[in-house]
């Protein structure tokens, strides 16, 4: 039906550009647009651009903001001496959500692919050797994924901070609460054991 409503399959074609959005589920919220008053329509679409105008990065961290800085830079409880480099804004929502890590961020926006055309000119890496610049950072947390190109991030940056006298550091990586072991990949069991603790 959508493809015979030019305006209902635009609109459909737009929300399918956005990441992890399907066919089905930009149809179901092209439909949901539809549903809204005029007034609800317009709020939805202020919102949008309020958005695409207002938010920029943090000229400190590279996080999103729609402040001058971002609120974690401006808190001045955080620990200045440890960075926690993330490849994307959202990994800092997720680390701020579990309340333990106390200390700055450094958002990379992504992480190294030489065969998607991502080298580190094209990450936020010259403003991190930047910020760790002043002496007063003592540890780089490298908070990637552990697939490829997460860990060749990872190493990049090792390789570029040791030689400063940071002390650069992994996340742990290991089998997740609930898992069987006979079913977690050797991969997982490896960074598991690498990650092992006093019990």
């Amino acid at each position: 039906m959508a493809e015979y409503i030019e305006s209902l399959q635009n609109l459909a074609e737009q929300f399918g550009r956005l990441e992890g959005v399907g066919r089905k589920s930009a149809l179901r919220m092209a439909f949901s647009v539809l549903d809204m008053t005029e007034e609800e329509a317009a709020t939805f679409a202020k919102a949008v651009l309020d958005a695409k105008e207002k938010i920029h990065l943090c000229p400190i961290c590279q996080n999103l903001t729609d402040r001058e800085r971002c609120y974690i830079c401006d808190d001045e409880t955080r620990d200045r001496s440890v960075i926690c480099v993330v490849a994307d804004a959202k990994t800092v929502i997720a680390m701020e959500k579990v309340r333990e890590y106390r200390g700055l961020y450094h958002v990379l926006h992504g992480v190294l692919s030489p065969l998607n055309g991502i080298t580190p000119d094209k990450l936020r890496i010259k403003e991190l050797l930047t910020r760790v610049g002043d002496d007063s950072v003592k540890e780089v947390i490298v908070a990637t994924n552990a697939d490829v190109e997460g860990e060749t991030t990872a190493m990049y940056i090792a390789r570029l901070l040791r030689p400063l006298g940071i002390k650069v550091t992994r996340l742990a990586f290991g089998i997740a609460v609930g898992t069987d072991i006979e079913y977690t990949d050797e991969v997982t069991l490896f960074r598991a054991l690498q990650g092992r603790q006093d019990v």
